[in-house]
């Protein structure tokens, strides 16, 4: 293989969504030159302020850096961006790196190592656990696959962007690990949700539901928040119900390729679904909605978005 470039001292990033423009920002603000690129180019100008170079193309950005990092929708656009014609694996220099940050398939992870490493470019799979206050003030976890010293030659990108990382293992491993994550995240949402109706149901005063129950020790500090935000009947996206239904499909998926049996998560998947078909925009936590509207407790609707935008009447 090409010899590895250690010095990653000019970043590109691809992908700026709700992720990948705090993320890239974290980077400027740590003095990391970062040329962006976004299909959407207004995502893109929006970072120029911030010290940002603009390209005008993957393969403008992926020719001029040392390191390209991606935070992208799915396995399809993973795909696009860097086995397409016009991809970054046509255009990257032999002895980069590439950070691929997007939560994909582990398959999908390997089959771009490969490609990658045909070329001399060294590729680490690096999803991230945390929502976008978390990366706003870089306390993302990191959980990266791919070669050992590779993870350590990036690990002043990911001091940058995280609060800790952890390196897992080959290629495939750090998207394995965070379907592991995301299997608790989105499992332990749908039992938090049918607790709360449980108690609604049972005539406990929901706010002061929410509130005893944000205290506990059974709620993990990633729901905490969303519970918070659940008892004024704020469902607005930090981590879209959306995101959470293609993990779902993600983790299913790579159980079934194991044989592994996932029968809660199985369980959990169509009510995310049927929250997703009805409000695809909400944050995942909106499950507690659609369980208060299964079980008709229809008192907490009253002031539904009311309080969250007032009425201009």
């Amino acid at each position: 293989m090409t010899p590895m470039n250690t010095d990653y001292s000019k970043l590109g990033f691809i992908g700026i969504g709700a992720m990948g423009n705090r993320i890239a920002g974290r980077l400027l603000k740590s003095g990391f030159p970062v040329t962006v690129f976004d299909r959407n180019a207004d995502k893109a100008n929006a970072l120029a302020a911030y010290g940002a170079t603009v390209a005008h193309s993957i393969a403008q950005l992926a020719s001029e850096t040392d390191a390209v990092l991606s935070c992208l929708a799915n396995d399809e656009a993973v795909r696009n961006v860097y086995m397409g014609p016009q991809g970054v694996l046509e255009h990257i220099r032999p002895g980069s790196m590439i950070i691929e940050m997007s939560t994909v398939s582990p398959e999908t992870s390997r089959e771009l190592h490969r490609l990658s490493s045909a070329r001399g470019v060294r590729v680490l799979d690096v999803p991230v656990s945390g929502s976008t206050p978390a990366a706003e003030q870089g306390t993302l976890t990191l959980l990266c696959g791919g070669d050992e010293d590779s993870f350590h030659a990036a690990e002043a990108i990911f001091a940058a962007i995280s609060q800790q990382h952890f390196y897992l293992g080959p290629s495939g491993s750090g998207n394995t690990m965070k379907l592991v994550v995301n299997t608790l995240l989105g499992v332990e949402m749908q039992a938090i949700a049918e607790a709360v109706v449980l108690g609604e149901k049972a005539g406990l005063d929901r706010r002061r539901l929410f509130e005893v129950l944000s205290k506990t020790a059974v709620i993990a500090p990633a729901h905490v928040g969303k519970l918070a935000k659940a008892m004024e009947n704020d469902y607005r996206p930090q981590f879209a119900v959306g995101l959470m239904n293609k993990d779902f499909h993600l983790i299913l998926q790579t159980a079934a390729a194991v044989r592994a049996p996932m029968p809660t998560t199985a369980a959990a998947f169509p009510i995310n679904a049927a929250e997703f078909a009805n409000h695809p925009d909400d944050d995942f936590s909106a499950v507690i909605r659609r369980m208060e509207d299964l079980a008709n407790v229809n008192s907490a609707r009253k002031y539904m978005r009311e309080e969250i935008i007032p009425s201009t009447k």
